[in-house]
């Protein structure tokens, strides 16, 4: 990286900024995720290498400018580790057993050392909002239930979802947009606390449920274009029909 961005380096690497980068590491990110959804190890290898390459040329830009370098920033990574793992490198009689006790941990030592910085941050104040929403809201909720804000049973996040449920009908049956786009919202927050309660990933089973939908939409196409039909042309009865024989054979 040093040599591409250096002296008779690269010409787009030498105009690439932090801000330019962003799409790119995005982009790399997705796909680490596309490989792991696929069960694609060999693929996995080369786009963790992908997303490897956008964080240190982030640290090298920072590195041109003075501010710090990669090495700076594995160490930092290293030191908190160790320091937000008392229970592995520190006293392994701490009582510490579960994974929920590790968050609730790795919490309280967080905000012990905003504290000691001085730099005093709401519970709330580190979730990023550029993360995808339903993975935002599965974040908040985890940072809430760090601290016993949560649903004492998972039953009890299923008759809050239901709750939810009756009242978006009843935004939809008063058809009123922005009281439907509110308890929409709450709809779908509530269905990421189920998610994580039940410590299933919102993001990922989406993603799975739209590749599902997707593959079965296709064999459609196909069962109609073998027929001589066009989609265009069929009923929603016939296209009902067809979609029940798919379901039925996987």
């Amino acid at each position: 990286m040093v040599r591409l961005r250096g002296p008779g380096g690269c010409p787009w690497d030498h105009e690439q900024t932090l801000e330019s980068l962003r799409g790119f590491v995005l982009e790399e990110t997705y796909e680490v995720l596309d490989a792991i959804d696929r069960g694609d190890h060999t693929a996995l290898a080369g786009e963790i290498g992908d997303l490897l390459f956008e964080g240190v040329f982030l640290a090298q830009i920072e590195a041109d400018e003075r501010r710090f370098t990669v090495a700076d920033s594995l160490r930092s990574i290293t030191t908190k580790l160790i320091r937000r793992h008392p229970h592995v490198f520190g006293d392994r009689a701490s009582g510490v057993n579960t994974p929920g006790q590790v968050v609730e941990q790795w919490e309280r030592i967080k905000a012990r050392e905003q504290k000691e910085a001085g730099a005093r941050r709401a519970l709330l104040g580190g979730v990023p909002k550029a993360l995808p929403s339903l993975l935002r809201a599965y974040e908040i909720g985890t940072r809430v239930a760090a601290v016993g804000f949560d649903w004492a049973r998972t039953s009890d996040v299923v008759d809050k979802i239901e709750e939810e449920v009756a009242e978006l009908r009843g935004a939809v049956a008063d058809e009123g947009r922005e009281r439907a786009e509110e308890e929409m919202g709450d709809l779908l927050f509530s269905i990421a606390q189920l998610a994580r309660q039940l410590r299933i990933e919102p993001e990922s089973a989406l993603r799975k449920a739209n590749e599902k939908f997707s593959a079965r939409f296709e064999k459609l196409e196909r069962a109609f274009e073998a027929s001589g039909r066009s989609l265009h042309e069929a009923t929603l009865e016939d296209m009902e029909a067809e979609w029940k024989k798919i379901k039925k054979e996987q």
